[in-house]
């Protein structure tokens, strides 16, 4: 299937509107989607204007105050059968995925997987928004805690994940009572009208205000502005640069409104002596190189102990030059191209910033020029480098497959002190008896050596973000430290996996400069909804909390 037939299978037009709200709306300028695989247009967005932004915004403040009367376990069956709706547009979805945003096929049709996930677990928890009850100090008293619809959620979501993000936020929001708004990046506006359109479908099939499930395409110097800062919209879930959060919370906080804040990732994974290196190799590999590094939970940083980094870095060297790169929708491809060349010029400034600073490229980190069909296309070479911690370039973000290789351990410098106490020592002199091992018939157990451990968190700790983390060994003690609250500080740590590919059963999200927030699993829904305590009297008396006495 070319391109135009799978867009008009999707309900994609040459030009299309860009607001929905139960109608179709666009007046405002035309936005054209290139596909970063070749750099062909494959459709227009009409964007849409302020006032139509204002319109959009009302009819979805309406649908909420319908949508939350209605009972979570039915708003949840609506959810079960969106569900059902990807699963039928999956390959479809999974295409136009790789289309616009440049990611392998079998990535995009796993983000599509991703959506349909996150239905069914909304479903399911459609009749598990759990409150607590507490025992009261006054007697003849009940208390306990409820948990309402919020409101009107908005939905920023950024170019890499162009459809599983809204999912995330959007299935979760709507078996909470809530509508959402959705305003997608201006880089991937299709993918948001497709799958908007599915939403419309399922919403009238099943009698429900379609307004629901709202979308604004617009340019975020006025549309963005302009939805951050309404009071009609009680909680904002942005994911994107920490730049852009940082705006985001400044201006929702001055309303005093909710953010769920996904932003930057600096992931690192620590290699240590004891770590399974195929199994480490091939971790690194996926979480360095898959989406083209263009993943926040993407691997930027490796920390590897001295003793095994020639051996690691070897092999993945040997597996960076076999990696297929090329048409994402080509079966062997492993690498599709970066979303446009503006990335790719974002990539070079790295690599020299790098260099400038004293860092070394092993491999890659070149343009792919034999690879570019048309100048809007973007296809480079990984690229792995040794770097050091602190190098301003390595406390950023670039968001392109770079990989910087950091060292730890102290091992040469513990050899070079051994050598030296042996000179000390004369030529031909036996060895003191304090450094002459204990003599026993017991196996000798290697104790991981905790100083390193500590250099290494330390490290992975180093860097402004907080988002994922991974550590490969096969040393309990080593793993339990890096999980203690003594070690990770990210919002993920994982033990034998990468820094990607995360569940929908776990929240997601991590701290410091990446934003606190948390979307997908866990207990992450009651970041959609607003806490009521309610205390019940049930006795002639009034009893005062803390034994107080008044007018008696």
């Amino acid at each position: 299937m070319n391109a135009q037939a799978l867009l008009r299978k999707l309900g994609i037009e040459a030009v299309n509107p860009g607001g929905f709200c139960g109608e179709w709306l666009g007046g405002g300028g035309k936005l054209d989607s290139l596909s970063p695989r070749d750099g062909s247009l494959l459709a227009g967005v009409q964007q849409v204007t302020s006032a139509e932004y204002d319109r959009i915004a009302a009819r979805a403040h309406e649908a909420f105050l319908t949508w939350r009367d209605v009972p979570a376990p039915v708003r949840g069956e609506t959810v079960r059968r969106l569900g059902n709706a990807l699963r039928e547009a999956k390959a479809d979805l999974g295409r136009l995925v790789t289309l616009e945003m440049g990611k392998i096929l079998p990535e995009g049709e796993g983000e599509v997987q991703e959506m349909i996930d996150i239905c069914d677990f909304a479903c399911g928890l459609s009749r598990q928004l759990y409150g607590l009850s507490m025992h009261s100090e006054r007697p003849g008293h009940r208390m306990y805690e409820q948990w309402h619809p919020l409101g009107i959620v908005g939905v920023i979501s950024a170019f890499n994940f162009p459809v599983a993000v809204w999912a995330w936020n959007a299935a979760l929001a709507a078996v909470c009572g809530d509508s959402t708004i959705w305003k997608p990046s201006s880089q991937t506006p299709l993918c948001a009208v497709a799958c908007t359109k599915i939403a419309e479908r399922v919403c009238r099939e099943s009698g429900v205000d379609p307004a629901i499930f709202s979308l604004v395409i617009g340019p975020g110097s006025t549309v963005g502005e302009h939805m951050i800062a309404d009071r009609r919209i009680p909680q904002i879930s942005a994911t994107g640069s920490c730049r852009m959060g940082k705006r985001i919370g400044e201006v929702v906080a001055s309303r005093f409104g909710r953010t769920i804040l996904e932003l930057g990732g600096n992931n690192a994974i620590i290699v240590t002596p004891s770590a399974d290196l195929d199994l480490a190799t091939r971790a690194i590999l996926f979480g360095a190189v898959g989406t083209a590094g263009q993943r926040c939970t993407s691997t930027r940083r490796l920390i590897v102990h001295e003793s095994v980094r020639e051996e690691l870095t070897r092999r993945l060297v040997s597996a960076y030059q076999s990696v297929p790169i090329g048409d994402p929708l080509d079966k062997g491809t492993l690498m599709g191209p970066l979303i446009n060349t503006k990335a790719v010029d974002d990539m070079m400034r790295a690599i020299a910033k790098l260099e400038e600073a004293g860092g070394r490229i092993l491999f890659g980190g070149e343009r792919l020029t034999d690879l570019i069909k048309y100048p809007g296309s973007g296809y480079v070479t990984p690229c792995i480098a040794e770097a050091r911690n602190e190098y301003g370039i390595v406390q950023d973000e670039t968001f392109a497959p770079i990989l910087y290789v950091i060292p730890y351990g102290q091992s040469r410098n513990r050899q070079s002190r051994d050598h030296q106490s042996r000179d000390r020592q004369g030529a031909g002199s036996p060895p003191s008896r304090e450094l002459q091992p204990a003599r026993t018939s017991e196996p000798v157990v290697r104790q991981p050596d905790i100083s390193d451990l500590a250099e290494a968190i330390h490290l992975q700790n180093a860097v402004p973000q907080g988002l994922s983390s991974a550590i490969f060994t096969r040393d309990l003690i080593e793993a339990e430290t890096f999980l203690s609250a003594a070690g990770s500080d990210c919002g993920i740590a994982n033990v034998n996996i990468g820094t990607s590919g995360a569940e929908i059963g776990g929240a997601f999200g991590g701290e410091k400069e990446t934003g606190g927030g948390r979307e997908s699993g866990s207990d992450a829904w009651k970041a959609y909804m607003r806490r009521q305590t309610n205390t019940i009297n049930y006795t002639t008396q009034l009893p005062l909390a803390q034994g107080i006495r008044f007018g008696e």
